[in-house]
Order: C-alpha cells, then structure tokens, then sequence
C-alpha cells in the first residue's frame, strides 16, 4: 500500500495574527478609535445635509476628509521612516483628540456652519494623514513575515468592523440623543489608541551609524524607488485604477439615503453599516479565494463586484435593493484593498516601507478626493443613476486597462531583509558626508558568446542600483578590449553611497550574483571616484 500524499497546505486565516498579544491590544484600540471615527464620518455628511441641499458642499466632505491624505501622503512617510514611529504617533493621536473634542463643543453650542464643518474635518482628517503611513509600518512589527498577510486582511476587518458598527451607532445616537453625541463620542475613543502606544515597547532594533535622511531627501528616495521597483509600480497603478471610480458610492451615499430613498441618518447608518458586514464576511473567505483565483484575478473580480455595487445604486428606490447593493460593496472593498495592501507590504524593505505604504496611499486617497469631486458634479449636473453608472463602466474599462500590471502576493516577495555583502569602502582618507557626487564603477570580463546574456542580466541590476540610490546608470565596453565591460553609477554624496550599502537586499544580493557568474576570474574591480574639490 503506497503512502498517502501529504494533505495541501491549508491557506492561512486572518485569525492567525490574533495569536499575537501586541497586535490584539493594539488592534482593539484601533477599532474603538475607527468607531467613533465612522460616527463622525456619519454625522458629518449628515450634519452637511441639514446645513445644505448642495451636491457638491455634501460630496465635498468626503473629498475634504481625503484630501489631506492625498497631498501629505508622502511626507509623512518620509517622517514615519526618519523618525520613532511609537512617540510620532502617540503625538499626532493626542493632537488628534484635541481637534475632535473642540469640534463636538462647536456643534453642542450649535455653532457648526458648512464652513467650520469642512475646516475641522479637514484638519482631523490631516492629522490622519500623518499617521496613516506610520500604523501601516508598524504592523511587521506586531507580528512575524509569515502572519503579515493575515495581520493586513485583520487590519482590514478591523476597519470594516468599526464601519458596520460606527454608522450605525452614530446614526442611532443622532436620532436618541442629539447631532452632537457622534462628535463627543470620537474625542473620547481616540484615548485608547493613545493608551495602547504608551503601553507598547517594540523590540529594539539596530540603528544605522549614518546620519539620519533630510525630510526632502527622504521623500526624494521614496519616489525612486517606487519608480524603479516593478512591483510596486504595478499596484500603485492597479490602485489607481480602481480607487477613482469606487470612490463614487462612498461620495454619494448620502443623496442616495436622503433623496433617492427618502430615509434619514438611521437608514444612513445602515447602508454604511452593510458595507462594513460586508467587508467582515468577505475576510472570512479571503484566505481561500486568494489561493484559489491569485491576487490578480481576486482584484478583477472585486472590481466587477464593485461595478455591479454601482448598478444597483443607479436603480435603487427602495431600501432592500440599497442593502444588497451595500453588502456587495463591503465584499468587494475588502477583496480589492486588502489584496492590493497586501501586494505593497511585500514589496518594501523595511528602510523605505513607510514612504512606499505613504505612496499607495496617496493614489489611495487621491482617487477617493478627485473622485468625489467628479462624482458630486456629474450627479449634480445628470443625477444620481448617471454618475452611477458611469462610474460602473469607467470601473469594467479599468480591469481591462490595467491588466498587464501584475500584483504580488506574500508567496511571491523576495527576501527584503539586508543582505550587508557590500565591502565597506576604503577611501585614503577621511570624507565629508556631503562631499560628492559619487561615481562608483565595476570592471567585468566575461567572455564574448556571453555578451547578449550578461548585458540582459544588468538591466535588472540596473533596476536595484537606482533604487537604492543611484541617479545615473550606465554601461560601457572597452573597444580595444573584447569582453571588458564596465558598469557605472552615480550618486548625489558620500552619505547616500554608504546608505546604498545598508539598503541592499537579500534578493538584490540574488541578482548581483547572478551577473556576477559571468565574470570570467576573480571578483569584478570596483572603484569609487568623486567630484574633484580645487
């Protein structure tokens, strides 16, 4: 009798990043937090829709709570990784708290104007934005590389947990107790967040020798090297594509309660509450539909789920139908963001993760802004079903366009943790930081049949020299020399070259080594020259 197969691996379940304490205590602030942070995104719309009937004022709150996000992005990635991302955030979260309690007095003393509303949303909604990129690189730190996706699809059910409860209270305690309770209650739970980051201690971790980034240079740096990172690249597009016309639904589903439905904040609260059950359910089935389609068909058919959210939202009149359409909505949202957070995690090394998650959430919460705003005028302008079912065909013709971009998932990162294989350089005598630029060159002799194959395996070295540092890349062959090859690369200063050799990875370390198999005897001759100083 043969032996019997090993059994498939079974996929992982978001459950898994439970089993860590740090990640649960953490995480269960962070939803008390998002639930008063979804009562006030409630009540605000709500509150817009009694101080004015206009469209685009109601639209622009949820462009104005996405717009901070959008335009400051980046440099609070640049922040998050230059400085403690623990005492960064327990600042912002205690300003944040601040911001909210001042509002719900301006609202309790029946002070609260379109004007003042959006002002105070757009100022709590920045100091979101300078954490936003922080909480998202923080999480390898909560859990160990093999939980990571289930950490990130549990982040996700956490905030969709909150969204189908957050609503739902707020709309309950709008018609119980008052406009101002949702506003009151968001000051209060933002203080378990800043308890829980008190009470945190990450593991300590090496510092570098060198001096820390400028704020300018670091964003510079993150901007490289999502342009000269294919994976990331691909999901920030795929993001792009899919944030611009989902944003539709959330920007209208106030009109669509109030005026398509004629309900009020009790029904509103409903509808964003569906979503988020939605959301909650979908994790339940993540693991396995993600084995079974891969990222790339998991975020197309979230897509057409979403598209068909749309469809249904332009023929909705009755509240059954906007349910349905609701539920729909959070299955898809969750499928599509937490396969593309998924796909940007792994695509980081953890010197530059802030600024690359601060990247994707710009195209993020830029396609949600600039969304908004279009959606808001397009309904004003055509009605409501139009802006829907515009949005529905925009998202189908997105899947199409963006297809040729593939994701990644956590099964197909490379090891990003350093390698540190690069001998230190050796200079005659001291140099300042900032002395440069920097020409570094690698002599090469290979043999000539090897030529076409050696110069292709470059192009990727290419890839990781300009993304760790380079600004300039070149390869060059000697004509009276068959086989010697050099490859060149320019960097703005000392400092930065140094930082290239603390930022190369064990899958850039691959790489070298497999141009370096061409190399005939011996190890490739490097050089280091700089700027001449009269």
């Amino acid at each position: 009798m043969s032996a019997a197969a090993d059994p498939k691996p079974q996929p992982a379940s978001f459950r898994a990043a439970f089993l860590h304490r740090t990640f649960v205590v953490i995480w269960t602030a962070t939803v008390v937090s998002n639930v008063g942070s979804w009562m006030y995104s409630a009540a605000s719309a709500w509150l817009m829709t009694t101080l004015t009937q206009d469209a685009v004022l109601i639209a622009l709150v949820q462009a104005v709570s996405n717009l901070p996000v959008f335009l400051f992005a980046l440099p609070a990635g640049a922040l998050a990784d230059v400085f403690d991302k623990r005492k960064f955030l327990l600042v912002l979260e205690s300003l944040t708290t601040v911001f909210a309690a001042i509002f719900a007095v301006i609202v309790w003393l029946g002070l609260a104007t379109p004007v003042n509303l959006l002002l105070f949303t757009l100022i709590i909604s920045l100091f979101g934005a300078l954490t936003t990129p922080a909480w998202q690189a923080v999480v390898p730190q909560l859990v160990p590389r093999k939980d990571l996706a289930a950490a990130v699809t549990a982040n996700g059910v956490g905030i969709n947990v909150s969204r189908a409860i957050g609503p739902a209270i707020g709309g309950a305690a709008i018609a119980g107790l008052g406009i101002t309770s949702p506003f009151v209650v968001n000051a209060i739970s933002n203080l378990g967040v800043i308890g829980s980051l008190i009470w945190w201690r990450p593991a300590k971790t090496t510092h570098s020798p060198l001096r820390s980034e400028s704020i300018g240079g670091a964003m510079a740096a993150g901007l490289r090297y999502a342009r000269n990172s294919p994976p990331l690249r691909a999901t920030l597009i795929r993001a792009a594509g899919f944030f611009l016309f989902a944003s539709a639904y959330w920007a209208l589903l106030p009109l669509v309660a109030k005026t398509r439905l004629a309900g009020g904040a009790e029904l509103y609260g409903v509808l964003l509450g569906a979503i988020g059950a939605g959301a909650v359910a979908g994790a339940f089935a993540m693991a396995r539909l993600k084995a079974r389609l891969g990222p790339d068909r998991l975020m197309a058919a979230g897509m057409l789920g979403t598209a068909a959210t749309l469809v249904l939202y332009g023929f909705a009149r009755d509240p059954v139908t906007a349910f349905l359409a609701s539920v729909l909505a959070g299955i898809s949202w969750i499928a599509v963001l937490a396969t593309l957070t998924v796909s940007t995690q792994v695509s980081l090394p953890d010197w530059v993760r802030a600024r690359g998650l601060a990247l994707f959430t710009t195209v993020y919460f830029g396609g949600l802004t600039i969304g908004s705003v279009i959606w808001g005028k397009l309904a004003t302008d055509y009605g409501l079903p139009a802006a829907h079912f515009v949005a529905a065909a925009g998202m189908v013709a997105a899947i199409a366009l963006t297809w040729r971009w593939k994701l990644q998932g956590d099964e197909d990162a490379g090891d990003l943790m350093p390698s540190m294989h690069w001998p230190a350089p050796a200079p005659s005598e001291p140099i300042q930081d900032d002395r440069g630029p920097v020409l570094i060159t690698v002599e090469y002799q290979v043999r000539p049949k090897d030529r076409a194959a050696f110069l292709e395996a470059l192009q990727d070295l290419k890839l990781e020299r300009r993304r760790d540092g380079a600004y300039r890349w070149g390869v060059y062959e000697d004509v009276a020399n068959q086989g010697r090859i050099i490859e060149t690369f320019l960097v703005a200063s000392w400092i930065e070259h140094l930082r290239q050799h603390e930022r190369v990875t064990n899958a850039d370390l691959v790489i070298q080594s497999y141009a370096r198999k061409f190399q005939l005897e011996g190890e490739p001759k490097v050089t280091h020259l700089i700027a001449a100083e009269p």
